[in-house]
């Protein structure tokens, strides 16, 4: 039994830190295995006189110390595993210390460590304290110079800011040492301190802002990799000029820097001028990246950008108000995706997202509030429900307070809180001061965890020509949380009759009780109610609409969201009704046949069809039973999947050779909407597997000119499994053995295999030479993927998929905690499945708590769901 029980730091005990840091210089004396950090802080107190000087540190060599130029004795200081604590201190001062680490050895990629030969950094959200002492918190705010030294080996020296100078230090020693000195005009949390050293290829361009500033652009690459930075650069000019026009934000420094880096355990980081991009996030070509790749490309670096002023300009007062920024920024990375690639189709991404991991989460024992109340590791809210969850949030006051009030409130948080690290109460204040509305109530939203359940129900009275709709909400205790108060739910809805002509516009409902009753008036025909158009709020919703009237809302729906919610409902009755032992035989041809007179639609576009013919994922189905039987879930969806290919075989088959392509790759939407519906064809035929089917799949995989079909015929193949798929994983191989990212969809692609013999083929690959669980991009595409994109095969009755996984994050548990907490959560909702898989979870659950040694993040995670 675990005796050791680490504290949790908690919102309610916040207090300033009662020292300023006006000031902060670094040296760094670059070296793989022994860098030295000089550190000089101009201090002046803000607190009790009182208070010592409490910095932190970890895994630090502390050379020397020393206030106003004087050393410090041994007796002035203490030094822990966490913290330097000067005793006295003056109440204005400058404190120089002197420290030695190790970058080589650093396995967890947090602080300094080395990457491909290159020094890099990620100080989000507590790494910097392995670089240097310092009060690393997100309210203390410093200007920082930096002077990087490093041998020419190294020859970009890279952080942020601007550049002030740089050159030799003395073309007379052998070692022919080079130095570049950075300046940050704008004062900046420890996190968003950025240094990179080595050698690099770049990408240069150049923005013109509007008030006529030029900006120099650079993207910084690995040696020979330039030419597949240009999609990221150009998502970067188009991410600039619409922060400028839709929200009046410019960017504030003269260079605005890119680095492409392998080993990163995030997807990317917004330090001032200097984002740090995982490669996978940011290197694009037709014949390595799918347009999956392209379009997380897009978002992430617009995403990072404007970061800018919603995290850097304007940042968290403390990590308890994470979501403030990440919530912020996702939703405006959303906003830009929707106008890049088309409203709809984004809108249904971001949910179809949401609920994969917000709604899952809610669902579980790893439930937490957008903003929490206390953490052991702040790495483990780097969650769905901060970001996902979060941005839903901030859409729903633009859909309460309508477009125009929205933009008021924020341009006034822009200009009350620039500068500042600040709160989500203070967000909330500048909504209630431009509106002139009470915002109390919807604060709520960022207390109350779990995910509201919406029921709608309605009468028509056909001789008065009125419409009554009835609306309640609740919400299922979570833990720590059993009583839930109502929240205020925007909730549009439209009208329209039994042959899908429109009846009444859309229109804004608020729920704001428990429940509402809503009376309209010259309704004129009985109506089928739309309701939660564009997904208004994050709920479930259910309703008493008539299978018939989902077919009409399926057929002219004119919200696309809806119109592909109602398919995906009719398909979920489908699967789940089969599941349960109820098969609805003439439904699932009835609902084929609907697919059918979609896809022939000229007026959709092809990326919404492609939308259209895709399931509801078996994850998705799960949240929609309790408990969970992933065996007979994934039996009904492939059953239906079958029922689909085969009625609709022909026309996806013409489908196919229609929408494909010899002429010049494009990345833009229209060309990856006709790829991404040519492949979702493909996917379907395969769950047919006849001769015809399989000859047509290889030919796909074979002929492929470009990653996303070679991709789309691979995972096909894979589906199909047998000599075909072997022989073209093989194929795959051999080709892109020397290309890292692309190898991780070769990965990927087994780690879904649904073959019976899946968990014998990962824990195969896991002995692969090419794997390596020190790269978290690899580990993710391997491990993740089954553990989380392979329920059927995870959930193995003799619990064979629960002792991989649990192994595997004991295994990196021991270099990387971050990443390995991420592996958690698939295990984490053992209660919610049938009582013979949940104990064999909950079992490997507790293995892991009793491991000795065992990291914060993972007992955190561990404890939350046993517990």
């Amino acid at each position: 039994m675990r005796t050791d029980t680490p504290q949790p730091v908690r919102l309610s005990d916040y207090r300033p830190f009662p020292f300023l840091i006006e000031t902060t210089s670094l040296e760094f004396q670059l070296d793989p295995s022994a860098t030295r950090v000089k550190a000089t802080l101009s201090i002046k107190r803000s607190g009790d006189a009182a208070e010592p000087l409490v910095l932190n540190g970890e895994r630090l060599k502390l050379i020397s110390a020393a206030i106003d130029g004087q050393g410090l004795s041994a007796n002035q200081y203490a030094l822990d595993a966490e913290h330097l604590t000067i005793h006295q201190v003056p109440d204005a001062f400058e404190l120089t210390t002197e420290v030695e680490i190790d970058p080589s050895a650093n396995k967890a990629l947090m602080g300094l460590y080395m990457s491909g030969g290159r020094f890099c950094t990620q100080c989000e959200a507590e790494g910097f304290r392995t670089i240097t002492f310092f009060p690393d918190r997100p309210d203390v705010l410093s200007r920082f110079t930096v002077r990087i030294e490093a041998d020419a080996a190294f020859p970009y020296l890279l952080s942020n800011g601007n550049l002030w100078e740089g050159g030799e230090v003395d073309s007379s020693q052998p070692d022919r040492r080079h130095y570049a000195v950075w300046n940050d005009p704008f004062p900046k949390p420890a996190y968003l301190f950025a240094l990179v050293a080595g050698e690099l290829d770049v990408l240069e361009d150049s923005f013109v802002t509007m008030s006529g500033r030029t900006v120099a652009l650079k993207v910084f690459v690995d040696p020979g990799q330039a030419p597949r930075a240009a999609y990221a650069l150009d998502a970067l000019k188009r991410a600039m000029k619409w922060d400028e026009e839709a929200f009046g934000r410019e960017y504030d420094l003269d260079l605005f820097m890119i680095v492409a880096v392998r080993d990163f355990n995030f997807g990317a980081m917004e330090n001032k001028g200097l984002n740090i991009f995982n490669s996978s996030l940011l290197l694009a070509a037709p014949e390595t990246a799918t347009d999956m790749d392209y379009e997380r490309i897009e978002s992430v670096v617009a995403h990072e950008y404007f970061h800018n002023w919603t995290g850097n300009r304007i940042t968290c007062r403390d990590w308890f108000q994470l979501c403030l920024k990440e919530g912020l920024t996702v939703f405006r990375d959303q906003s830009f995706s929707a106008d890049m690639r088309g409203e709809a189709v984004q809108r249904i991404k971001d949910v179809k997202a949401l609920r994969a991991r917000q709604f899952a989460e809610d669902a579980g024992p790893l439930a937490h509030p957008v903003r929490p109340n206390s953490y052991l590791k702040i790495d483990n809210f780097y969650t769905a429900t901060i970001y996902e969850k979060g941005s839903e949030l901030i859409r729903m006051l633009k859909t309460i307070l309508g477009a125009e009030t929205f933009r008021k409130s924020l341009d006034l948080y822009f200009e009350r809180h620039d500068g500042e690290a600040t709160t989500v109460e203070a967000f909330i204040a500048c909504f209630a001061d431009a509106s002139g509305r009470d915002m109390s109530d919807f604060f709520a939203w960022y207390e109350q965890a779990g995910t509201p359940a919406v029921s709608l129900a309605h009468a028509y009275d056909e001789t008065a020509k009125t419409l009554e709709i009835t609306l309640t909400q609740s919400t299922a205790p979570t833990n720590g949380q059993p009583i839930k108060r109502a929240l205020p739910v925007p909730v549009t809805i439209g009208l329209l009759d039994g042959e899908g002509e429109v009846l009444r516009d859309s229109e804004v409902v608020l729920l704001d009780a428990p429940a509402s009753t809503v009376r309209w008036e010259g309704v004129e025909r009985a109506p089928v109610i739309s309701a939660l158009r564009g997904f208004s709020a994050p709920v479930n919703l259910t309703t008493d609409t008539r299978s018939v009237d989902r077919y009409v809302q399926f057929a002219a729906d004119p919200d696309l969201f809806n119109r592909w919610e109602a398919g995906q409902t009719v398909a979920r009755e489908l699967v789940l009704g089969r599941a349960a032992g109820t098969p609805d035989e003439v439904g699932e041809e009835r609902y084929a046949d609907a697919l059918g007179k979609a896809l022939v639609d000229d007026a959709s576009d092809p990326a919404f069809k492609a939308l259209l013919l895709a399931l509801p994922t078996e994850g998705d189905l799960s949240l929609a039973v309790d408990p969970v039987d992933p065996a007979a879930i994934h039996a009904a969806r492939v059953h239906l999947k079958a029922v689909i290919a085969v009625h609709l075989g022909d026309l996806l088959r013409r489908l196919h050779g229609d929408l494909q392509s010899g002429g010049e790759f494009s990345a833009d939407a229209r060309a990856a909407g006709k790829r991404a519906l040519r492949n979702a064809c493909c996917d379907l035929l395969a769950a047919d597997p006849h001769a015809v089917n399989v000859e047509r799949v290889v030919g796909h995989f074979e002929s492929a000119a470009n990653m996303t079909d070679a991709i789309g015929g691979l995972s096909a193949l894979v589906a199909i499994g047998g000599a075909s798929a072997e022989k073209a994983l093989a194929a795959f191989h051999a080709q892109w053995r020397h290309e890292p990212l692309v190898l991780d969809k070769w990965f990927a692609a087994q780690a879904r295999d649904p073959g019976e013999g899946a968990i014998g083929r990962i824990l195969a690959l896991t002995a692969h030479p090419d794997f390596d669980a020190g790269n978290p991009n690899r580990l993710r595409a391997l491990v993740q993927g089954f553990s989380s994109g392979n329920p059927a095969r995870f959930h193995d009755e003799t619990g064979a998929g629960y002792r991989f996984l649990a192994d595997q994050i004991l295994a990196v548990d021991g270099f990387n905690p971050m990443t390995a907490a991420r592996l958690v959560e698939p295990l984490g909702a053992w209660r919610r499945y049938v009582p013979e898989l949940g104990a064999l979870m909950r079992q490997q659950l507790e293995r892991i708590r009793e491991h000795v040694g065992l990291s914060k993040n993972v007992l955190e995670l561990v404890s939350r769901a046993l517990d």
